[in-house]
């Protein structure tokens, strides 16, 4: 029987198309309590300026899509200034972004018109 190997989500699979000299991507700062994947869509609560998984119940800013995280980040303890996500100008993959449990069809949609509007289009089977 042949060995299978499962490779983990990579930048490669998220990220189609960025522009040059970094222009697409921001350092944010990751909110406490909370472990993100790669591919994560964001938010950013209006108070603070840190960015959380999108929650869009939430009435703190995080409730509107600001970018999607280009790496993994584990802020289950403390948070972390060391966050990278795409902020604008960029393409990325469907299949890699990561949603937020519960979260509906419309207010994914409603997610990636306001990634739209940022400039980063989502698209699909790339």
């Amino acid at each position: 029987m042949p060995t299978v190997f499962t490779e983990s989500m990579n930048l490669g699979d998220l990220l189609k198309y960025e522009a040059p000299n970094l222009y697409s991507r921001d350092r944010v700062t990751v909110a406490a309590g909370q472990t993100l994947p790669l591919g994560a869509v964001v938010g950013m609560v209006t108070a603070t300026g840190k960015v959380k998984r999108i929650d869009p119940s939430a009435t703190d800013g995080s409730q509107v899509a600001a970018g999607v995280l280009m790496q993994a980040v584990d802020a289950a303890l403390a948070e972390r200034n060391d966050g990278l996500m795409v902020a604008r100008h960029a393409i990325v993959s469907d299949h890699a972004l990561s949603w937020p449990t519960g979260i509906t069809t419309a207010e994914q949609q409603a997610a990636i018109a306001q990634l739209k509007a940022l400039g980063v289009l989502v698209r699909q089977g790339v």
